[in-house]
Formats: C-alpha cells, sequence, structure tokens
C-alpha cells in the first residue's frame, strides 16, 4: 500500500471559508502540469417544485448553454483552445460541477465557472434543443427495463418521501418547462452559501484561494434558499413487491432492498464492507455466487450501498429470463436471510478488508480522483485525516459488526421488492392431492 504521508489529509489540503459562503479546498501536486477541479452547490432536484420535476436537472445542463457575455460556441471555443473540459451535473440535494485543464488555464476554468453561475442566458433556441434531449432520453429510458425497475424501488422504498421522486422529471413536467422557469430556478437557488470548489495539481493553495475570491468573492445572493431538510424516510411494515410491465422485452430486471445508513453514519463503514461481501467482491460476493454461478438463473446479480446525504438504498439486483423471476427473488431473500442471521466468515472478511486497502491508493493515483476524494469529506462531514485512518477503520471491522448492522438495516420480511419486464408467469403454489 501507499505510504500515509501520499494520501490527502489535514497535513496537505488547504480549508479556506471565503467571507460570501464558499468553502475553498486545495492539495498541490507538481508531479503533474495539470489541475482538476470539483464543486457543488446546494440546491438539487430536492428544490424542484411538484409540477416542474426536472426543473434542477434541466437548469444546471443550460448553464453552458450561453451567457450574457458568451454564447454557446464561444464558451467551447475558449475551452477547445485550451485543450480544457468544463461542465455541470444535477444530483438530487446538490448540483455538481467540474474541469480539467493545464495549470496555467485554472484561471479560464475560474472565469468560465463565474460566468456560467452568475449570468446564464438560457437562450430559448438552446432550451428547446435541451427539451428534446431530455425527451428523447426520458422515452429510452420508459423502455429499459433496469432502469423502470430503478424508479419503482424508490417509489417502494420511499413511499411519501422526496426521493421517490424522479431527478429527471418526466415528459409532462419537461414539456411545461419554460426559460423563464429556469432563469427562476437559478435566482431563487444558485448562490455562494454552502458552495465547495476542491482544486488538486500543479498550483499552490493560496493561489487558488485568491484566484475564487478574485472571480467569485464578491457573488451574493440574499434570495437564496436554504438546503431542503429532509423528513424521516418511511420504514416498511412488511414486504412490498410490485412489477413494471414493459411489452416486448425478453429480460426482467429485479431490485430488492431497504434504506441504507447515511454516509456519515458510524455503521455505514461496516455496511460497506459487508455489501461487499454480499455482493461486489470478486464475481459479485455471495449473491453473484449463489444466483448466477450455481444456478445460472441470471445475466448479473450484485448487491449496492449507496449511503449519500441522506439514507440511500442498500439493495440487491439482477437480471433474469422473466420465468426465472420468483426463483432468483427466493434465492436473493435466502442469501440475505443467511447474511442477517449468520456471521460471515473470518476469511471472507480478511479478504475484503485486503481488496478495501489495497485499492485506496489505486482510486488516488489521478488529480482528479483526489479532488474526488477531498470534496466528499466535505460533502459529508468527514475528518480530513479520514484517508489516513482508513486502513485501520477497515481493518477493526468484525464479522459480529457486519452481522448487527445487517440486521438493523436488511430485515428480510421488510424488503421492498420490484421488477420491470414483460408480463411474468402466474405464480402458482403446488397443491397437495386430496386425502394427503
Amino acid at each position: 500500500m501507499a505510504e500515509l504521508h501520499s494520501l490527502p489529509s489535514a497535513a496537505d489540503i488547504t480549508r479556506q471559508l471565503l467571507p460570501n459562503g464558499i468553502l475553498v479546498l486545495a492539495r498541490p501536486n507538481f508531479n503533474s502540469p495539470s489541475i482538476s477541479m470539483s464543486g457543488y452547490l446546494q440546491t438539487g432536484a430536492l428544490n424542484d417544485p411538484p409540477d416542474k420535476l426536472g426543473l434542477s436537472d434541466f437548469t444546471s445542463l443550460a448553464l453552458m448553454r450561453g451567457t450574457q457575455t458568451r454564447n454557446f460556441q464561444e464558451i467551447f471555443d475558449a475551452l477547445e483552445s485550451a485543450g480544457a473540459s468544463f461542465g455541470y451535473n444535477g444530483g438530487t440535494h446538490t448540483t455538481g460541477f467540474g474541469g480539467k485543464a493545464l495549470a496555467e488555464d485554472l484561471p479560464l476554468l475560474m472565469e468560465i465557472l463565474s460566468d456560467t453561475l452568475r449570468a446564464p442566458a438560457f437562450p430559448a433556441e438552446h432550451v428547446e434543443r435541451l427539451r428534446a434531449q431530455l425527451l428523447t432520453h426520458l422515452a429510452i429510458q420508459s423502455q429499459d427495463t433496469g432502469d423502470m425497475a430503478s424508479q419503482l424501488f424508490d417509489r417502494i422504498v420511499y413511499a411519501g418521501h422526496p426521493y421517490a421522486l424522479p431527478e429527471e422529471g418526466t415528459p409532462e413536467t419537461i414539456q411545461s418547462i419554460q426559460p423563464a422557469d429556469l432563469a427562476w430556478f437559478h435566482e431563487q437557488n444558485y448562490g455562494p452559501q454552502g458552495m465547495v470548489i476542491t482544486v488538486v495539481g500543479a498550483v499552490e493553495p493560496q493561489k487558488v484561494v485568491e484566484l475564487v475570491a478574485y472571480y467569485l468573492g464578491d457573488w451574493e445572493n440574499p434570495q437564496q434558499t436554504p438546503p431542503v431538510q429532509l423528513p424521516p424516510v418511511p420504514v416498511l411494515s412488511q414486504t412490498v413487491r410490485e412489477h413494471f410491465v414493459i411489452a416486448g422485452k425478453s429480460q426482467a430486471d429485479l431490485i430488492l432492498g431497504a434504506p441504507g445508513p447515511k454516509r456519515n453514519d458510524p455503521e455505514f463503514f461496516t455496511a460497506a464492507v459487508g455489501n461487499s461481501i454480499l455482493g461486489q467482491f470478486g464475481m459479485y460476493g455471495r449473491i453473484g455466487e449463489v444466483v448466477r454461478e450455481q444456478n445460472g438463473l441470471a445475466y448479473y446479480a450484485y448487491s449496492s450501498l449507496s449511503g449519500g446525504i441522506g439514507p440511500g438504498p442498500w439493495y440487491l439486483a439482477a437480471g433474469t429470463d422473466p420465468k426465472n423471476v420468483a426463483r432468483v427473488i427466493d434465492l436473493i431473500r435466502g442469501e440475505v436471510r443467511r447474511f442477517t442471521t449468520e456471521p460471515v466468515s473470518q476469511q471472507e472478511l480478511e479478504d475484503n478488508q485486503a481488496n478495501f486497502i489495497g485499492r485506496l491508493p489505486l482510486s488516488l493515483e489521478s488529480n482528479t480522483g483526489v479532488a474526488a476524494a477531498i470534496i466528499n469529506l466535505e460533502r459529508y462531514d468527514l475528518d480530513l485525516d479520514y484517508y489516513l485512518k482508513y486502513p485501520d477503520m477497515v481493518r477493526a471491522v468484525t464479522p459480529q459488526q457486519i452481522l448487527e448492522t445487517s440486521r438493523r438495516f436488511l430485515d428480510p420480511a421488510r424488503l421492498a421488492i420490484a421488477s420491470a419486464g414483460p408480463r411474468l408467469p402466474v405464480e402458482r403454489k403446488p397443491q397437495t392431492k386430496s386425502g394427503q
């Protein structure tokens, strides 16, 4: 493993809060002539009005389509002439941005960031082009069994909660969004409070702070809406199973699971190691071994833990022949039952601990990887020395801790089960002959 001193930590991460609320994180790396920038603003799909779902995502995509000082072509010509890249992406809680350039072109990225954030024009012609792209994407998505199973799962497991709503909107809401709506969303939700910018690469941290202050230090928005406070996530009282019919499909995709821990939950780390054993390590852990390798019933089978600012799902997924859906569900539930009643073996744990520790430095080989790692420390309110402590935290996980955490979040009797594909065969229970 890489030496601990090479990992990002409080010793080499500069963290400075500007008077207007922007937080700057910077770490130098002069082994490369480039820089990577990433960041986020405190607005996302949670800020969408109910009748304008997808507005946050639409707005983020439109920022690069023209400003009060540059049109669409001029923005991309400036980036291309420097061999740089920059863009935005929507999210649930936040709107992200990021780019890469030679260190000498960091001022260009900062200038484009400032211009697109502070003075977007939302030109009608480009809004219509974006609308067409979004509607096409939604139409394709509606025929994708995996995407539709995922959306159905969210509606079941987060019923009545904002996480149940589609971040990308619906065809009806996307059709209703006009340039004025984008301008309104921007005016109400974009601002410096809670904004985070991370730069990693061949530049002194103090220079990064000075550039951010120069381009964005005077940005203010008294109207900026504060971050949305999430209500508690509902808890299922029993297993709920639903199927979304998509005619003409030869495959069914299914997802089983429940809300998991938040990223900064003390049990998240234990859950992450346990999830690797359950459905990630090697050929997708126990789930892949039982469903795919031993029984040959799935095109894929794995588990996933998606802890974030809120309690993301802990789920198990598979793609299979529609006639095998019921059997695959039974096999997966059986593995969940075993996982929540029997401790994992010491060998399983040690193999996964070695994997977790070994892959950390690989994720930090590039400026982009380091920038993403550093910004996650802030996003999830983790210690700046988190990566120094990481190996010891991995080694400290025990089979009993995994068992207790899995019992808390994965109850086999209270799972959301969602599937999508062609109409499923009627499941018949075996009957006994009279008199027997």
